[in-house]
């Protein structure tokens, strides 16, 4: 299970109470102005302007909490600053390719250590990132043309994704390599594998077995086939426990059984 659910939230041109001064208030009002906000300083202001979203960043206990509970009575979003147990989200640290956004969080555990991990993976994702991103969004309708069933579309980005592939998006691209993968890309096999498992932890499936299961189509499992290796699964996955009745679906099947 999570305890959080990451969202990324749209907030160009709309108010957000930003409330409180010193260094904390303004890395949040630099935040919300990065992300095309306008902070209001005052609750009040900003519940009257429509905002959905408040930052709390007051010193005081007391102060703070009384901040925290007139935003919930109007119906917004909450973080106080340095006071997890307030929060009705927390902010990440952000690795910024856009449009791709990689949001790194700890539900308020520790801020370093997401720090450091957005670090670490500043150096390995490349400033072309968002360039791939782009380019394939401006080639959603070329896409469709070329697969219009789903699925396909779906396995067919997968492969070209995949470390290795044509838009590995770990490598450097140009900005031509989506038109050009486009112009030659074929419907990719599909069929049923079988993955054996030899204990309840993720983290004993193989690259390949996880590679298999994180783009499948269908996963029919045994029932005691635990959540924590479903979850390896992609989200919109159809599942059906083993022996149950079901339909014959299209794509990539994968049967997870026990050795």
């Amino acid at each position: 299970m999570i305890e959080t659910l990451p969202l990324f939230h749209r907030i160009a041109g709309t108010p957000v109470v930003v409330v409180g001064e010193g260094d904390a208030a303004e890395a949040k009002r630099r935040l919300v102005e990065r992300a095309g906000g306008h902070p209001i300083a005052d609750l009040a202001e900003g519940i009257a302007q429509g905002a959905r979203l408040a930052f709390i960043a007051i010193d005081d206990a007391a102060e703070a909490e009384a901040a925290v509970v007139q935003a919930r009575a109007a119906g917004l979003l909450v973080n106080a600053t340095d006071r997890p147990a307030l929060c009705d989200f927390t902010v990440p640290s952000i690795l910024d390719r856009s449009p791709v956004l990689i949001a790194v969080g700890t539900g308020g555990a520790s801020a370093g250590l997401a720090k450091q991990l957005r670090l670490r993976l500043e150096a390995l994702l490349p400033q072309s990132l968002g360039a791939l991103a782009s380019a394939l969004q401006g080639a959603r309708a070329a896409l469709r043309t070329r697969f219009p069933e789903a699925g396909e579309r779906r396995r067919a980005l997968d492969v070209a994704l995949a470390a290795g592939g044509v838009l590995d998006p770990l490598r450097e691209h140009g900005g031509a390599e989506v038109a050009s993968w486009l112009d030659g890309a074929s419907p990719v096999r599909t069929g049923r594998y079988e993955i054996a498992l030899r204990s309840v932890d993720p983290d004993d499936l193989t690259l390949r077995e996880a590679r298999l299961l994180g783009t499948a189509d269908v996963v029919i499992h045994d029932p005691r086939v635990p959540a924590a290796i479903l979850d390896r699964a992609r989200a919109d996955a159809v599942r059906w426990v083993e022996g149950e009745d079901r339909p014959d679906g299209d794509g990539l099947t994968m049967v997870l059984s026990f050795a």
